[in-house]
C-alpha cells in the first residue's frame, strides 16, 4: 500500500510531542568499551539496542541455556500440560552424583526420590542447577534429548536465530551455541511472557533437602542499581556471561555480557553497561494504542472518514533531553471497505533530521463499503476532485 511515494499524501502533518520540552539534546557520549567477547545492552520496552559489540558473535551460552529452559517449562504450564504440584521421579540422569555435572552448580537432587516440579523450578532458576534442569526437561517432554527440541522450537518462534540448544543445562556440547543479541531477546520474552516466573530470578537462595544454594548473580545486592535478575553463566570455553536486567523510574533495560574472563569482570562491565544506559538515555511513550491520530477522508464507504491510530502502545527510547518529533504520511484516496488493524500509513518519529522509530499507521475500525448510489456518488466527486490535481 505504501509502495512508492505517488501514493502518499504530499503534506506532512506535524506533531511536536510535549514530553520533550528542550531543544538542545545533551551530549552523549560513546559507550563505555567493556573487556568482553560481545555485549548489547537493549531497552525493554522499545527492544532499541542502546550499546553493542560483536550482537551476532557465536558464543558458548554455558548456564544461560537455563533461561530458555524454564522459558519452555513456562510455556508448559501456561498451556496446562504440567503443573507445579506435579510429582517428579528423579531419574539417574538427572542425580546430583552424575558424573557430567561434577564442580557444576546443583540442587543436590537423588536418584529414585520424588520433588515438586515448583521445586524443581525453584532449583532450575535460584540455584541454577543442572540436575533440576534434566529432571524438568525429562518430566516435560520424556527426554532432554526431545526437549532441547522444543527449546530450538521456541528460540526459532523468539527470533533467536543465531542460537542452537543441545542440552538443558549449558554445559559444553559440540553444536551448543548463541549470541549476546539473541540472549537478550529470550531475557525480554522472559520478563514479558511469563513475569510470575521471572519474580524467582530475584531470590537470593533456595533451600532443598536442608541444603541452601546460593543466587550467583552477583548483581543482585548492589545497593547502585535496582536488578531484579537474571542469569549467570560460565564453562571454559564460554568464559564467564552475565545476563541482567534493571529498572529506574519507568525505564528497564537488559545487558548482555558474554565470554569475560572472570567473575568480578562480568559484574564490573554489565554495571559499565546499565549505569551507562540509564544515564544517558529515557524510554518515553509519545503515542498510546487507541487514540485518533488522524481521520482522512475515505471514499466508497458508509462513513466518510476513518479513524486512523496506533494498534499498540509505543515506545521510543532516545538520548535524555531530546527534541522529539512525530509526523506521519497517509495513503491517498483511501476507499472502503476497510478492516481493523489495515495499514493505511506511518508514524515516523524523529529527532532533527534523524529518524529513529517508524510504525504502521492502521485503522482504528471496520468502515463497510456505502450501497450502490453512495459510491456512484463517490465516484463522480472523485473524479472531480482529480481534475484539479
Amino acid at each position: 500500500m505504501l509502495d512508492n511515494i505517488s501514493k502518499i499524501t504530499k503534506s506532512l502533518v506535524i506533531i511536536s510531542l510535549l514530553f520533550t520540552c528542550l531543544a538542545l539534546q545533551a551530549a552523549v557520549p560513546r559507550a563505555p568499551s567493556l573487556t568482553a567477547k560481545s555485549y548489547v545492552l537493549m531497552d525493554y520496552d522499545s527492544g532499541k539496542i542502546i550499546a553493542q559489540s560483536n550482537p551476532d558473535l557465536p558464543v558458548g551460552p554455558a548456564s544461560l541455556t537455563k533461561m530458555m529452559t524454564g522459558y519452555v517449562v513456562s510455556h508448559e504450564l501456561e498451556a496446562g500440560n504440567i503443573s507445579r504440584d506435579d510429582i517428579v521421579k528423579i531419574s539417574m540422569n538427572a542425580y546430583a552424583q552424575n558424573p557430567v555435572f561434577e564442580g557444576s552448580s546443583l540442587m543436590w537432587l537423588e536418584v529414585g526420590k520424588t520433588v515438586k516440579l515448583g521445586e524443581l523450578i525453584k532449583g532450575l532458576i535460584i540455584s541454577s542447577g543442572n540436575d533440576a534442569a534434566v529432571a524438568l526437561a525429562e518430566h516435560v517432554a520424556g527426554s532432554e534429548s526431545a526437549f532441547t527440541d522444543l527449546m530450538n522450537h521456541h528460540a526459532k518462534k523468539l527470533g533467536m536465530n543465531d542460537t542452537f540448544f543441545e542440552n538443558a543445562h549449558g554445559l559444553s556440547a559440540t553444536q551448543q551455541k548463541t549470541t549476546a543479541r539473541d540472549m537478550a531477546i529470550l531475557g525480554m520474552a522472559l520478563i514479558r511472557d511469563f513475569p510470575h516466573e521471572y519474580e524467582l530470578y530475584k531470590q537470593r537462595s533456595y533451600t532443598y533437602n536442608n541444603i541452601q544454594t546460593y543466587n550467583r548473580h552477583p548483581l543482585l545486592a548492589d545497593p547502585s542499581l535496582n536488578v531484579d535478575g537474571i542469569k549467570t553463566g560460565h564453562t571454559k570455553k564460554a568464559g564467564y556471561c552475565l545476563v541482567s536486567s534493571a529498572t529506574k523510574d519507568s525505564m528497564r533495560l537488559i545487558s548482555v555480557v558474554m565470554g569475560t574472563d572472570s567473575k568480578q569482570t562480568r559484574k564490573v562491565e554489565s554495571k559499565k553497561l546499565l549505569s551507562y544506559g540509564f544515564r544517558f538515555f529515557e524510554t518515553v511513550r509519545p503515542l498510546e494504542a487507541g487514540k485518533v491520530l488522524h481521520k482522512p477522508r475515505i471514499w466508497m464507504g458508509e462513513s466518510d472518514e476513518v479513524e486512523l491510530g496506533i494498534a499498540e502502545d509505543i515506545f521510543v527510547t532516545i538520548p535524555r533531553n531530546s527534541d522529539l518529533k512525530a509526523q506521519y504520511v497517509v495513503e491517498k484516496d483511501l476507499s472502503a471497505p476497510i478492516k481493523k488493524g489495515q495499514i493505511a500509513g506511518k508514524v515516523f518519529f524523529m529527532i532533527g533530521k534523524e529518524t529513529v522509530a517508524e510504525h504502521p499507521l492502521v485503522a482504528l475500525h471496520d468502515v463497510e463499503e456505502a450501497g450502490f448510489f453512495g459510491r456512484m456518488s463517490d465516484s463522480v466527486s472523485q473524479w472531480f476532485d482529480s481534475l484539479f490535481e
